[in-house]
């Protein structure tokens, strides 16, 4: 079986949570007051586009997956 779409989703597994502790920072930042250099919108929102941008890729290594499967196979594989 080939790895086909694993690198991808592994790449966005730590993108998307590397996107959820930069949203939860700038949330907390911004519900305590603090002020940082981004402030804690832009720690919120780049949080936020990091999630997506992760989650896109993601879907990507899904459909590169699925694409793989449904390929016809030879017989040395």
């Amino acid at each position: 079986m080939r790895n086909v779409g694993y690198k991808r989703t592994r790449i966005a597994r730590i993108g998307a949570a590397i996107g959820f502790v930069c949203g939860v920072l700038g949330l907390l930042a911004g519900l305590t007051n603090h002020t940082w250099k981004l402030e804690p919108e832009g720690w919120f929102e780049g949080g936020i586009l990091l999630t997506l941008i992760a989650m896109f890729i993601l879907l990507d290594g899904m459909f590169a997956f699925q694409k793989d499967r449904m390929a016809p196979r030879s017989l040395d594989d």
